[in-house]
């Protein structure tokens, strides 16, 4: 079966590709509205799935791999920064704090209708971070199209205490140690 990732995300695709796998890549077209109600958790798993879906149509005989992904630092969600203000912003309140990422991850078999979904937890812990650290990590990194305003696979290592999760994956945005569960229970072997 082909296999499809439903997002046009760099980072996703980049660690997709880590597997050797043969894929597409599709855009879905989803409302990320949160709904009244809705847990971070939910709200993730409910996106990663409608994304698969939204492609679903134009591969019918396919494995579509949906993801979604928020963070949350003392009950607020945060979400990619876009300036080098909201990134300053984020990271001065970040600072000697747990931050709780939820990865929602969905694979949905579009030729037997079968969906698997699931969310991946992953914390980070972050140092006491003073000014001029982050000005010279926003300086040499720019991380404004990152949820948090981090790339932790670059040198946003250095803002961490520790990671607290089961899949380092999960923080980048595809939890690859489920997708491989999910795979294997549709009969696709990575390493057959």
């Amino acid at each position: 079966m082909q296999l499809v990732l439903a997002s046009t995300s760099a980072y996703r695709k980049a660690l997709l590709e880590q597997l050797k796998l043969d894929f597409t890549c599709a855009q879905p077209e989803t409302d990320e509205t949160p709904l009244a109600n809705e847990t971070v958790a939910q709200m993730v798993v409910r996106l990663a799935e409608a994304k698969a879906r939204a492609v679903a149509a134009n591969y019918p005989d396919a494995l579509i791999i949906g993801s979604d992904q928020s963070a949350v630092l003392n009950g607020q969600i945060l979400t990619k920064p876009g300036t080098r203000e909201n990134a300053t912003r984020q990271l001065q309140q970040a600072s000697g704090q747990r931050v709780v990422f939820q990865t929602g991850l969905c694979v949905l078999n579009s030729r037997s209708g079968v969906v698997q979904t699931s969310c991946v937890p992953f914390t980070v812990v972050f140092r006491e971070l003073s000014a001029g650290m982050i000005e010279q990590y926003l300086i040499k990194e720019e991380p404004y199209n990152c949820v948090g305003s981090f790339k932790s696979e670059g040198l946003g290592i250095a803002l961490f205490e520790r990671f607290e999760g089961d899949d380092p994956n999960a923080l980048i945005g595809l939890p690859l140690i489920q997708l491989n569960r999910f795979l294997v229970n549709e009969g696709f072997e990575i390493l057959a």
